[in-house]
């Protein structure tokens, strides 16, 4: 049977779409490789949110092109994000690729793969829980995307354009889903939307995202339940209440974007600093040992010296646990398109360094009061630097963004991979911590 490598890029809602693309080729008979070189058919899960991104998959398409050269009946396959916006021109710069597949079915690709012609569905794919997938994130915890598309207007972001309006999934799939998982042995699940906090809305649901949570509270062998990428005027208190259970993990990622007024206005955002901050404070008051996680865009047109200093407080303010800070990048078919982009590359990044530096400074105080603490670890493995130190989590660190906590290795370590295990943090730097079993 023909080897397949696929690559997948992005973010993790992209990695689930990867993980039921493989399901569908294991299903199929397929065998997998690493190494793209060793592999007859190659897959590129393509990204196209950003520019950043879009360079990547440009490059990942050559790379595969050359691949080709070297062995011209290797299959090349390019799907995702990318495709969906850029097909037309992608066909024409790129003839060698064998077939061009965007947001709208990657359950096909078996058909694809088989030269087959497919009948483009008219809505972006959304697996569910009879969807096939083979995942790659390791056993003890899951992705479960909850939903597709965007319906917020936000003038920066390219999202809707290329996956549509919001569509959740019914509550039942989602619970099937995760019931499954907690049979394989997985503890932790990290709840991914494009907005997890509009769940259920467009099926008529008000409270969507707590209702799907008291469901998944029954399902016995699940110890964590994290919720990811929420919209800040959707936290209800409904949500904050049922956040107060033990198995949901005390933990939000609420991207602010910015937070001045006039910058805000123009991205078509609603809550501006001074919210924000009224905002986390309840937060904080509700649920005191809540982590707060944002993200933001500097260099917006019409970001000059005040509006950046205005973010620059907020961040100093806000005191947030982790946070991500993405230069502007001006998209085709958005509303700020028209707005150009006035501020040079290297400002940008230079108000991308000034934030982090911010942080930097936070968070290195925040780890302070972890030392000489017991806290329950999710231990994931070895780490990838370090094979004679266990790498893991805490319920306030999110899988591949945040910090991780490195632990000293003892001899009968195999046994505890894959568990959640009680950790005296021992150390910190500015962003990990370093501990021992408790054991």
């Amino acid at each position: 049977m023909k080897r397949i490598a696929l690559i997948s890029f992005g973010c993790a809602k992209n990695l689930v779409d990867s993980e039921v693309m493989l399901g569908y080729l294991d299903k199929a008979g397929y065998s997998f490789v690493t190494d793209p070189e060793k592999a007859d058919i190659l897959v590129l899960n393509t990204c196209g949110f950003i520019e950043p991104a879009k360079k990547e998959a440009q490059n990942a398409i050559q790379d595969a092109v050359s691949l080709k050269k070297k062995k011209n009946e290797r299959k090349v396959i390019v799907v995702g994000c990318y495709v969906e916006r850029y097909k037309s021109s992608l066909e024409q710069e790129y003839p060698e690729i064998d077939a061009w597949l965007g947001v709208n079915d990657f359950d096909k690709i078996i058909s694809v793969i088989k030269g087959e012609t497919i009948k483009k569905s008219k809505k972006s794919f959304l697996y569910d829980h009879t969807s096939p997938r083979s995942r790659q994130t390791p056993p003890a915890w899951s992705y479960v995307k909850i939903s597709e598309g965007c319906s917020h207007g936000c003038s920066f972001c390219s999202i809707p354009l290329i996956k549509g309006s919001y569509r959740s999934r019914p509550i039942s799939s989602v619970f099937q889903e995760v019931e499954a998982l907690s049979l394989q042995g997985v503890k932790e699940i990290n709840i991914i939307s494009q907005d997890t906090t509009y769940f259920g809305r467009d099926l008529g649901m008000r409270e969507g995202l707590t209702l799907l949570l008291q469901e998944l509270l029954e399902i016995k062998n699940i110890e964590w339940i994290r919720i990811l990428y929420g919209y800040p005027e959707e936290v209800s208190d409904s949500l904050l209440e049922i956040m107060q259970e033990d198995k949901i993990c005390s933990y939000l990622d609420i991207p602010f974007q910015h937070s001045n007024p006039k910058i805000l206005k123009k991205m078509k955002r609603a809550m501006d600093g001074k919210k924000a901050l009224m905002f986390i404070e309840k937060l904080r008051k509700k649920i005191p040992d809540i982590v707060v996680r944002t993200s933001l865009v500097v260099g917006f047109p019409g970001e000059g010296k005040e509006e950046f200093e205005d973010l620059e407080s907020f961040v100093q303010e806000a005191r947030f646990d982790y946070l991500g800070v993405f230069t502007y990048s001006r998209e085709e078919g958005t509303s700020s398109y028209a707005l150009g982009d006035p501020i040079k590359e290297s400002v940008k990044d230079k108000r991308r360094e000034k934030i982090m530096e911010i942080q930097a400074g936070i968070s290195f105080h925040k780890n302070e009061k972890y030392l000489s603490q017991k806290v329950d670890v999710l231990i994931e493995g070895t780490s990838k630097d370090d094979p004679s130190v266990l790498i893991g989590r805490g319920k306030f660190q999110a899988p591949e963004v945040d910090s991780v906590i490195l632990i000293e290795r003892t001899d009968d370590w195999t046994e505890v991979v894959n568990t959640i295990q009680e950790v005296e943090i021992t150390g910190r730097d500015v962003y990990d911590l370093y501990g021992q079993l408790a054991r």
